[in-house]
């Protein structure tokens, strides 16, 4: 709840996807939004629209508003040209409805220059503060521009590596705050019944459960994965290993059916058909899959910002294999709370995979620890405070 003598906000956020847009992004807004609203506060979101879903609703107490201009895998087919009035009325709109104190967007320092500019302009024009979160970098000139030309009241970032990746293009370090994502505690924790989830798939009942939970593409590790695996089996020929599927998520670049294509084609090439599991899963499967797993992986070949789904597995007391890559050595300790290996290295991947198997005792270590670390600093109700605090500090 408020504190006493506390402002109640009206706080906007827009962002290009929710749930049942899936992604990293998505899954910290469904954290922060619901906890804004515990603490007092009014928050709506803007959002892209999905087929099937109201384009007006509330979501745990935060009101979701949904356009098709705010969806950009209908944007990406379309095109940015000529949008410029409707983008305008749009956002005029939300924010004459919604009257904020303050505006907080997430990636919009990329992706659509028009977006970015005109919101900036109405914000200015309304004396509102402009937070973007910079959930990953690019590097390119669009992410250099639109970093730089918009007018940011403040950058939030999710990492310390993030920080400097936007530092390296030359902003002042000192408009930079970085607040590590946050996880809901209490959705994943080590108590997760996954009774239902062993009933929908009961090939991962007496198994050996591997976890890749990020979703299935090159740029997460999957190839990895499944190369370490292929060498796993050997000593495990039960092991199961389960990746999470593509459906609904944003796909800007349009790369992610060349890669399921070329990672199909690994599964069969190594007669892995019966020992990899890959669907998509809703977040209540997601935290019982993480249940029933053994050890989890994240082993990223791409500049990874930071990785939710390490906090997922540290809140579920699960031992997480991460990548030496962008933000995630920040949260793994090495031999602490899981291990950190170098990119690319399947067959190390495949050596700690083995070690955590055949020790319980370290897996339990391994496990505990990270859910120690989530409860002192990563729960929903720190990040939503080290948000406000942000907030505060410029209304």
């Amino acid at each position: 709840m408020r504190k006493s003598g506390d402002k109640k906000m009206n706080i906007a956020h827009l962002h290009w996807g929710f749930p049942p847009i899936i992604g990293g992004v998505e899954t910290h807004l469904t954290i922060i939004l619901p906890e804004m609203v515990k603490q007092g506060h009014n928050v709506s979101l803007l959002t892209g629209s999905v087929e099937g879903v109201d384009g007006l609703y509330v979501y745990e107490g935060a009101t979701i508003h949904r356009t098709p201009l705010m969806d950009l895998n209908w944007l990406a087919k379309r095109g940015l040209a000529g949008l410029d009035e409707e983008i305008y009325q749009v956002f005029n709109t939300f924010l004459e409805t919604t009257k904020p104190d303050i505006i907080h967007v997430h990636n919009m320092h990329y992706f659509s220059p028009v977006h970015a500019h005109t919101l900036s302009g109405l914000a200015k024009e309304r004396g509102i503060p402009l937070i973007v979160t910079a959930h990953n970098v690019w590097d390119d000139v669009l992410f250099m521009d639109l970093t730089h030309k918009i007018d940011w009241t403040h950058i939030i970032a999710v990492s310390h590596f993030i920080k400097k990746e936007i530092i390296g293009i030359g902003v002042d370090d000192r408009k930079i705050t970085v607040i590590h994502h946050g996880i809901d505690q209490d959705k994943f924790n080590p108590a997760v019944n996954p009774e239902k989830i062993l009933k929908k798939y009961p090939q991962l009942k007496n198994k050996k459960v591997i976890f890749h939970p990020a979703r299935i593409g090159m740029a997460k590790g999957c190839d990895v994965s499944i190369k370490a695996i292929n060498i796993v089996k050997r000593i495990y020929p039960d092991i199961m290993l389960v990746l999470a599927g593509s459906k609904n998520i944003v796909d800007w670049a349009g790369s992610q059916q060349k890669d399921i294509a070329y990672l199909v084609k690994l599964i069969k090439h190594f007669g892995l058909t019966d020992n990899i599991l890959i669907d998509s899963y809703t977040l209540d499967e997601v935290s019982q899959i993480y249940s029933v797993a053994d050890v989890c992986l994240y082993p990223s070949s791409g500049c990874e910002p930071f990785g939710l789904t390490m906090l997922e597995a540290m809140a579920s007391e699960k031992p997480i294999i991460v990548t030496k890559m962008g933000g995630m050595p920040e949260i793994i300790s090495d031999g602490i709370n899981g291990f950190v290996i170098p990119v690319k290295d399947f067959e190390l991947l495949a050596a700690k995979i083995n070690n955590l198997l055949e020790d319980e005792a370290l897996r339990r270590r391994l496990g505990y620890t990270g859910r120690q670390m989530v409860e002192a600093q990563y729960t929903k109700e720190h990040v939503t405070a080290n948000t406000l605090a942000v907030y505060k500090r410029f209304l």
